[in-house]
């Protein structure tokens, strides 16, 4: 049965989703706000068939831990769950992504008339400077920059090395950094077609404030924060380290 929900849900997301990007591709005259707020239409229906077709739902933890302000989230990435939940978790996000995701038929097009950061992964610390210089123009319009440290989705039970951009974005910015972890994965995996019934725990952490805080400093700190919290939420795929 998972099988052919997983089926029918990609179905319906092929179906829908090009006349929505045709509908939005005619729409660019509409300040990027407008247009950042009219996806959110496609947003809502989509999250509605994750949480009723394909039976994921979520919960989350520390949601008081949300600023008021517009903040940067570093989060874990195991999944496509998160770039579609999440905007409803959090109001008005803006997501950090490579650029060449800009070549994918209606999907990248998409991204590209929205108010998000591309950055050149390719450029070095070039990229850096983008994420910096782009990320500090979306906090000032009043979005939450989220970003994926690791740069890519991990595995359930995984790490890769957290890269520096978002805390470099807080230094420059003096925005707080608010760290997210969450357990997609187990639902839905790594480019998976197959998605699994569950309950994604998504857990925002405490924000931290970057005054007087080198970038190391500040993503030290959300990496310990979010790694620790990944072996709470998800204490069976950490087992072989608690026995060791």
């Amino acid at each position: 049965m998972s099988f052919l929900r997983s089926a029918l849900f990609m179905v319906l997301l092929v179906l829908a989703t090009p006349p929505f990007v045709l509908l939005l591709l005619l729409l660019f005259w509409l300040p990027a706000r407008q247009r950042r707020l009219f996806v959110m239409l496609w947003v809502h229906p989509v999250a509605w068939l994750v949480r009723h077709l394909l039976r994921i739902d979520h919960r989350v933890l520390g949601r008081e831990n949300l600023p008021a302000a517009p903040c940067i989230v570093l989060c874990k990435h195991q999944s496509a769950w998160e770039t579609i939940v999440l905007q409803q978790i959090i109001p008005l996000t803006s997501f950090v992504y490579k650029r060449e995701l800009h070549w994918l038929p209606f999907f990248g097009w998409g991204l590209w008339l929205m108010p998000f950061v591309a950055i050149d992964r390719g450029a070095g610390k070039q990229a850096l400077t983008q994420v910096a210089e782009r990320g500090k123009r979306r906090l000032a319009e009043g979005y939450s920059v989220v970003i994926f440290p690791e740069g890519t989705r991990v595995p359930p039970g995984h790490k890769k090395r957290y890269k520096v951009g978002g805390a470099h974005l807080a230094v420059r910015s003096g925005a707080p950094v608010v760290p997210v972890a969450l357990n997609s994965g187990e639902c839905w995996g790594r480019q998976a077609f197959f998605k699994r019934p569950g309950v994604v725990t998504v857990s925002i952490g405490p924000a931290i404030d970057p005054a007087g805080l080198s970038a190391e400093d500040i993503n030290l700190r959300a990496e310990t924060w979010i790694e620790n919290e990944m072996r709470r939420i998800s204490p069976h795929l950490y087992r072989d380290e608690a026995q060791a």
